[in-house]
C-alpha cells in the first residue's frame, strides 16, 4: 500500500514539475489595445489637465512610457496596415486615404502581405480581434482570413458605418455607438478567460474617441472634459477591466501589453490634443502621428521609466516576435520586406545595445510622402507641407523646436542635402519592392 502510495506521489510530483516546465517554457501572450484619434496630450500621464486616465497611468508606472513614438502613418487605414505588417503602407500599395474615403471601393489590405496575427498564428498562437478593423470590406480582405481565428469588428469607422461583424456575418444593424467600448473589452475578457492556458495574440483596436462621440451612461456628464473626456475616460476604464482579467486568471506576469493610438486627434473632434506639437491627423506635422504608447511585460521591461528614442508602429511587429522567440525569417520569405526594426533591447533600457532606428519617413494622409526624420533632425521637402511660406525644404531641430516653426535649412545645407538623399534612397528602395493593394488585381 504504502509502494503504490510512493509511486502516486511520484507521478504528481512527475507531473508537477512537467507542468512547472511547460509554463515555464511557454511564451508570452500579447495584447495590442488600441485607441482610435486619441492625441500625444489626450492621457494624464502625458499632461492633460482635467482628463483623468489613473488605468493607463499606473499601466505606464509599470512599464515604459514612450515619448518619441509614431503611430504607422496619419490616418485610420495605413497606419493599421503599417502596425500589422511592420512594413511603410506604401510598401503595400497604399497612396492616399482610408477605406470608404478617397480609397477606391473594394480597395484594402493585400491578402499577400504577411500580417501580425498569421505569424503568431502559425507559431502556435490563438489569435482574436475585437473592434476597428478599416483594412477591407471584400470577403477575401476581412479580419478572419487575415490571420484572426476570432473575430468581432466593425468593417470601417463608426461614422461610416452602422454594422457589426462576426466574420462574414453581419450581426447587428444598427449597432449602438455609445455602446460599442463595453461590448468590444466583454468580447475581449472572454477570449483571455477561455484562452488562459493557451498562448494568445489579442488585438484590440478600439473606436474611441473617434467622432461621433457618444458617452456610455455610465460615463455621461462624468468627467471635467466634457463628452470627448467622459469617452476616454471609459476607455481608460475599460482597459482596466482587461488588465484585470489577466491579473485574475494569472497570466498578468506572462504578458506583454502595448498601448497606442492609431494616429493624432481628429481635426473635427476639437477637444482633441497633441500638445505640444503642432498638426493634427492627416498632417505630417509631429501632431499628425507622434502618439501616446505604452509597454508593459513584468520583470523583462522594467517599470516606471521614458525613452525618448525614436520608434514607430512599424517595430511592434519584429520587436513583439523577437521577445515571443518568433524567427521572422522563419515565415517571411516571398512576402513584402519589413521595414520595422528591433527595437525590444531598448524597450529593456539594454544600454549596451544601440537603438536601431535612426530615421523614420512622414506621409500626408492625402498628398504624399512630406519628410524625414534623423535622430533630432526633420526635413520637409517642401515648406508648405509644414505651414510655412515661401519655396523650398524647411528643416527643423525637433529637440529645441517640438512645434516645428524654427526653419534652420539655411543655416545646415550639407544636412538638408544629406537627409533629401537618404529620403530618395528610403522610397525608391520601397518602390522596387512593394506590392500592390488588395482589391487591385
Amino acid at each position: 500500500m504504502k509502494t503504490h502510495k510512493a509511486l502516486a506521489y511520484f507521478l504528481l510530483l512527475q507531473l508537477h514539475g512537467s507542468l512547472l516546465a511547460e509554463q515555464k517554457e511557454r511564451p508570452p501572450n500579447v495584447v495590442i489595445l488600441m485607441a482610435d484619434d486619441l492625441g500625444y496630450h489626450d492621457l494624464s500621464s502625458y499632461g492633460h489637465p482635467k482628463i483623468k486616465t489613473p488605468v493607463l497611468d499606473r499601466l505606464a508606472k509599470e512599464g515604459v512610457k514612450l515619448t518619441s513614438f509614431y503611430a504607422g502613418a496619419t490616418v485610420c487605414t495605413p497606419s493599421r496596415m503599417a502596425l500589422l505588417t511592420g512594413a511603410y503602407p506604401t510598401r503595400l500599395g497604399w497612396s492616399k486615404g482610408v477605406i470608404g474615403h478617397i480609397m477606391k471601393k473594394g480597395q484594402g489590405l493585400s491578402p499577400d502581405a504577411l500580417t501580425m496575427p498569421e505569424i503568431f498564428k502559425a507559431a502556435g498562437y490563438r489569435t482574436a480581434m475585437f473592434g476597428k478593423w478599416h483594412l477591407g470590406d471584400e470577403p477575401p480582405l476581412r479580419p478572419h482570413r487575415q490571420g484572426f481565428e476570432t473575430t468581432f469588428y466593425l468593417n470601417k469607422s463608426n461614422n461610416q458605418t452602422k454594422e457589426l461583424w462576426r466574420d462574414d456575418e453581419v450581426i447587428e444593424n444598427p449597432f449602438t455607438n455609445r455602446l460599442l467600448s463595453e461590448r468590444f473589452t466583454n468580447e475581449a475578457i472572454k477570449f483571455i478567460e477561455s484562452n488562459r492556458d493557451h498562448p494568445f495574440f489579442l488585438y484590440l483596436p478600439h473606436t474611441a474617441p473617434h467622432f461621433p462621440l457618444e458617452a456610455h451612461p455610465d460615463w455621461k456628464g462624468t468627467s471635467q472634459f466634457g463628452v470627448f473626456g467622459d469617452v476616454v475616460e471609459e476607455l481608460d476604464h475599460r482597459i482596466g477591466q482587461i488588465l484585470d482579467t489577466l491579473k485574475e486568471a494569472d497570466l498578468e506576469k506572462n504578458t506583454i501589453v502595448v498601448f497606442l493610438s492609431d494616429n493624432g486627434p481628429e481635426p473635427l473632434t476639437r477637444a482633441s490634443r497633441a500638445d505640444p506639437f503642432r498638426g493634427k491627423k492627416w498632417s505630417a506635422l509631429e501632431g499628425g502621428t507622434r502618439v501616446p504608447c505604452i509597454i508593459r511585460h513584468p520583470g523583462l521591461i522594467p517599470p516606471d521609466w521614458e525613452s525618448a528614442a525614436l520608434i514607430s508602429a512599424i517595430d511592434l511587429l519584429p520587436s513583439l516576435a523577437h521577445a515571443c522567440g518568433i524567427d521572422l525569417q522563419q515565415y517571411s520569405q516571398g512576402n513584402p520586406i519589413i521595414d520595422g526594426l528591433n527595437v525590444w533591447p531598448t524597450l529593456q533600457d539594454n544600454k549596451e545595445v544601440t537603438h536601431p532606428r535612426q530615421d523614420l519617413l512622414y506621409w500626408h494622409g492625402s498628398d504624399g510622402f512630406q519628410a524625414i526624420r534623423k535622430g533630432s533632425w526633420k526635413l520637409f521637402l517642401n515648406r508648405r507641407h509644414a505651414g510655412l511660406k515661401g519655396a523650398g525644404p524647411a528643416l527643423f531641430n525637433l529637440e529645441k523646436d517640438l512645434q516645428e516653426k524654427l526653419d534652420v535649412s539655411m543655416e545646415h545645407p550639407v544636412k538638408v542635402a544629406a537627409l533629401k538623399k537618404l529620403a530618395e534612397l528610403r522610397l525608391s528602395e520601397i518602390e522596387k519592392n512593394k506590392v500592390a493593394l488588395g482589391g487591385t488585381k
